[in-house]
């Protein structure tokens, strides 16, 4: 699984602060860190930036890649369509647009952007209705997306489908959902590449379990296809899962995934925290906070 760090945010704090006083320590020591940590890409997250909004993303994409270069190449985040192009204009490789919504007053004006920048894209499928009520409206909205950024010269290798991750605690269906159509993707837009906002999952979670969740949906959602995900660059567990270096881990959430008989009293207390955590992702047990006490 690649990963895009989503940790230089807007709604953290100090980066927060430091986006707005343009204090370029924090960005820097931010963007190294991920760096080191080997992030396949680094979000910059400006959120909507409406008020100076270009001139902040040039100047941070700018800070970034004069500080650690231009590997990993940026996914730049805002819904402000004049910051995107100016961060676009700035970039050194080649830069993902997070994200472009299926909805034509939002696509007709951004599509443009990615073939003029020669930049890879998030094609998200929030619809004029807003979320997609199950697979088959998501993978109606994918296509609405793709064919028109295929119209517009840019290939499926260059589309990155988000079918949108919902917290478990009010939207549990819709993970389910969204598996379902993870095994569609390819059969809709063959070599196209998907990601997902990881750490929606655990939304509203106590955040001492919100590791659990994002870590178990990782491997759900990897063995259904998704190539990358928009995660924590902090959480050392699942970096190592993303990498291949627990197995152990993975193999237990797919014994929960094709329903095999598990001996609780087998594994380890931190495997039995992830079947725990499975069951309770595919709603096999409810939710609650307590959930791994159980």
């Amino acid at each position: 699984m690649l990963l895009i760090g989503e940790n230089l945010n807007v709604i953290n704090r100090k980066i927060g602060k430091a986006f707005k006083e343009k204090d370029p320590v924090p960005i820097i020591e931010e963007a190294k860190r991920q760096k080191e940590r080997g992030m396949d890409w680094i979000d910059i997250n400006l959120g909507p930036a409406r008020k100076g909004g270009p001139e902040l993303m040039e100047w941070v994409v700018k800070t970034v890649q004069e500080a650690i270069g231009d590997t990993p190449p940026l996914c730049l985040d805002t819904s402000n369509i004049e910051a995107m192009e100016a961060g676009l204009a700035v970039h050194k490789g080649k830069a993902i647009i997070n994200s472009i919504m299926a909805r034509p007053e939002r696509y007709e004006k951004m599509i443009p952007l990615a073939v003029k920048y020669k930049a890879a894209m998030i094609a998200l499928t929030w619809g004029p209705e807003g979320l997609p009520r199950d697979e088959n409206e998501r993978g109606a909205l994918a296509a609405e997306l793709i064919y028109a950024a295929n119209s517009a010269g840019i290939p499926n290798e260059d589309i990155f489908v988000d079918g949108i991750v919902t917290p478990v605690n009010i939207q549990q269906p819709q993970l389910m959902s969204l598996l379902s159509f993870q095994e569609m993707l390819q059969d809709i837009a063959p070599g196209c590449k998907s990601t997902c906002g990881l750490s929606n999952v655990s939304n509203g979670v106590p955040d001492h379990l919100r590791p659990w969740l994002n870590r178990t949906y990782m491997v759900m959602l990897e063995r259904k296809g998704m190539y990358s995900c928009i995660a924590d660059a902090y959480d050392d567990v699942l970096i190592d899962i993303a990498r291949g270096r627990r197995p152990d881990i993975v193999e237990v959430i797919h014994k929960v995934m094709d329903n095999e008989p598990i001996d609780m009293g087998s594994l380890t207390q931190e495997l039995q925290n992830y079947v725990k955590t499975a069951r309770v992702i595919l709603g096999h047990t409810l939710f609650s906070d307590s959930w791994l006490e159980l």
